[in-house]
């Protein structure tokens, strides 16, 4: 993780030198302290002694925070620590990359070799040396491993030289990455370097249920974040009373239900009553409780010392925003939605009527009787509805067949103005 200097740019002492250690990032986040002789940049790639071989890095951090960060992984400024040896050419950065580019298949070959062994190991990583001359390989094992026979086939497969390093389950996650329940990349992959033990005592203090598949992480082991705010539920729950707290009432006993520390309230649950659901009441009203108990007296009920909750904003304002708790939703939307008119604009038959060929057959094509003839008044044309109501009562009793001829153009009504 980039640590930002907040010491740039402020000027030392009189008199005091800058600090010549700069801290170097390589592969998976793995951090080395090197002496240097040369003003270096956040950001520069340096070729660095790896005994045996040069190795290669990219600088860190540099200045009086370089100190700060040995002094607390208690590293020693002596002769001990490496130096850098120059800046990275062009020709070290190629060499560097073509060795991080064998890493995928050595990794994938070495597994092979391991299984054809029947060792009971997994190789979690690898990592190359800048110059291409030796790798890591980083395994995980539950026993004791003999893997000498294993250093002389990656060896002579290899043609390098073979370092075997055993880590843990947590050093394997932050090597191998991903993102947590949280959504944000792993901590130990990202900022955490320091993973102290974690107890399910941590997740009782946090009134968290005690359920292995979401207490642990993706290495297996317990979350690490379960100790980043023990120290403040700790302190927030000596206040609290114990979980194991029983009260006497007039009905009968009273026991500690749960406990809400943000909202400071304590959730009372009656044994005798039937039907009775939690109380909740306050840390204060608690103390008084046991304080009654304590000097011999029984209070009638809890409702006297209940609380109303108010209602969850969120619960009321947000929870159906889209409608999302009904059942019928989809229901309602296809019933709102409009009936598709038919192609070729609204001159096709309605629904159930009967084709025009079939019309055709019973003289279909004469004018209505009900229409009246252009020029003709109001009255005519009744006159001439009343006889063709007649002619065509006549013409229904025909056969269905009809005449062959009725296709002749239209007779006129009689009757005219």
């Amino acid at each position: 993780m980039t640590v930002f200097d907040w010491l740039e740019g402020v000027a030392l002492p009189t008199g005091q030198r800058p600090f010549d250690i700069v801290e170097l990032r390589f592969k998976a986040n793995r951090k080395g302290f090197y002496r240097t002789s040369e003003a270096l940049q956040v950001g520069d790639v340096v070729v660095v002694d790896a005994d045996p071989g040069e190795d290669v890095g990219v600088v860190s951090l540099r200045g009086e925070l370089v100190r700060a960060q040995m002094q607390a992984k208690r590293v020693r400024d002596d002769h001990e620590v490496k130096k850098v040896l120059r800046k990275a050419t062009q020709e070290d950065i190629d060499r560097w990359q073509q060795a991080r580019m064998r890493e995928a298949d050595t990794q994938r070959d070495a597994r092979d070799i391991i299984r054809n062994l029947n060792l009971h190991m997994k190789l979690s990583d690898v990592e190359y040396q800048g110059d291409g001359r030796k790798a890591t390989f980083y395994y995980t094992a539950e026993d004791r491993v003999d893997f000498r026979v294993l250093v002389r086939e990656l060896a002579s497969a290899f043609g390098i030289r073979v370092e075997m390093r055993q880590i843990g389950a947590r050093q394997e996650a932050a090597r191998v990455g991903g993102i947590g329940v949280c959504g944000r990349e792993l901590c130990c992959s990202s900022w955490l370097t320091d993973f102290r033990s974690v107890s399910t005592q941590a997740a009782r203090y946090q009134q968290l249920s005690l359920n292995p598949q979401k207490l642990a992480g993706q290495c297996g082991k317990l979350k690490c974040c379960l100790n980043f705010e023990l120290d403040q539920y700790v302190e927030a729950v000596k206040e609290f009373p114990s979980p194991n707290a029983k009260l006497k009432i007039a009905s009968g006993r009273v026991v500690v239900f749960k406990m809400d520390i943000f909202k400071r309230l304590v959730y009372l649950l009656p044994l005798d009553e039937q039907g009775a659901g939690p109380v909740a009441v306050t840390v204060e009203d608690m103390k008084e409780l046991q304080a009654m108990n304590a000097r011999g007296e029984v209070p009638a009920s809890l409702n006297d010392f209940a609380i109303e909750e108010e209602p969850n904003e969120i619960d009321d304002v947000y929870s159906n925003v889209v409608g999302q708790d009904s059942l019928n939703r989809f229901d309602e939307t296809r019933r709102r939605k409009k009936k598709r008119k038919p192609r070729g604009g609204g001159n096709r038959p309605a629904e159930g009527a009967k084709p025009a060929s079939n019309r055709a057959k019973g003289g279909s094509n004469r004018p209505k009787a009900d229409a009246p003839e252009k020029g003709k008044s109001p009255a005519a044309s009744g006159e001439g509805r009343s006889r063709s109501k007649g002619r065509s009562n006549r013409r229904n009793r025909k056969p269905a067949g009809g005449d062959k001829g009725a296709s002749k153009a239209p007779q006129q009504p009689k009757g005219g103005a």
